[in-house]
């Protein structure tokens, strides 16, 4: 631990300050693309969108099993009159443009890179390219299945209607209902040039995240560039994957992997970025939803409640 935090103190204040304003400003830019999302269901604005977003990513950092993903659309939904399974479509739908966006950022990092021009092990690139290539694919089949879905609502809902033959008649039918209306969530992938903006306005919010990635790693003394960084930023999206709460040891773990790897960074050094990349990321937003969230007169213990029951209500519309 003396190595770590001797690269911690060895590490430029205002590469970490930047680092910080960046990472802010991708709550921002992440409202922003949610209203975006949410306007063919019905008018939000920006100030409830960019609080629920806080306060979803601070309830997911601080409660399990993601909380924060089902309780952002259930508290927007709440206070601008909208429904609660077309917000949580949306949520899908983003989840679907970050994957996308991230691939082709990562897309761009293979086109430029090669192994000679990297530090690290040659066949573990090459292993990394092939798993890229493999969730590229994963990717484009999930983005046709939701415009198979929000192609026809009516007729899901039709479809979802024949449980009736296994289920009462009005749980059946209130089944149906939710069904159809989380395809109707879905309402963005009828208007391709609508969705073509979503995936554009994914682009930006992307390259700041990354931004925050990259002027934390040369606060420590990396020297790797900016497009290498996207690399790095995809193994962290396998990292914050990891059942955890928190993200806590996933993220640090697969920061450490990638950057001493494949970039050949001293291992304390790596850990000592870990651990403050970690911070910024989540430490920040946690305390401002935390705020948020005693605004709103919202505990801790109420909004686990508030999510299981949220997310039961979801489960038996699917």
């Amino acid at each position: 631990m003396a190595g770590v935090w001797a690269e911690t103190r060895r590490a430029r204040p205002v590469l970490l300050i930047l680092a910080f304003c960046v990472t802010a400003l991708t709550y921002v830019l992440r409202a922003f693309r949610w209203q975006y999302l949410l306007a063919p269901i019905g008018k939000t604005h920006f100030g409830p969108a960019f609080e629920a977003t806080v306060i979803g990513f601070a309830a997911s950092f601080l409660l399990p099993a993601r909380a924060g993903e089902v309780l952002r659309p259930y508290l927007l939904a709440r206070r601008e009159n909208l429904p609660a399974t077309a917000a949580f479509a949306t949520i899908v739908l983003e989840r679907l443009l970050d994957l996308l966006t991230v691939l082709l950022l990562f897309g761009a990092f293979v086109l430029t890179a090669s192994p000679q021009t990297m530090s690290g092990d040659p066949e573990l690139f090459a292993r990394v390219k092939t798993g890229g290539a493999i969730v590229a694919g994963a990717a484009a089949a999930g983005l046709v299945v939701l415009f198979a879905l929000a192609g026809h609502p009516e007729r899901l809902g039709r479809w979802a209607q024949k449980v009736e033959r296994v289920l009462p008649a009005r749980l059946a039918d209130a089944v149906a209902r939710s069904v159809q209306t989380f395809a109707e969530g879905l309402a963005v992938l009828r208007r391709p040039g609508h969705l073509l903006v979503s995936l554009v306005l994914s682009v930006p919010l992307w390259v700041s995240i990354t931004a925050g990635i990259w002027l934390t790693s040369h606060a420590f003394h990396m020297t790797f560039g900016f497009v290498a960084t996207f690399l790095v930023t995809t193994l962290l999206v396998v990292g914050v994957a990891m059942p955890t709460p928190g993200a806590i040891g996933g993220f640090h773990a697969m920061y450490q992997i990638t950057v001493t790897k494949f970039f050949g960074v001293p291992v304390d050094r790596a850990v000592g970025a870990a651990i403050v990349l970690h911070a910024i990321s989540f430490v920040p937003v946690t305390l401002l939803g935390i705020a948020f969230m005693a605004r709103e007169g919202l505990s801790l213990g109420r909004m686990k409640k508030m999510a299981e029951e949220e997310r039961r209500e979801l489960e038996a519309a699917r």
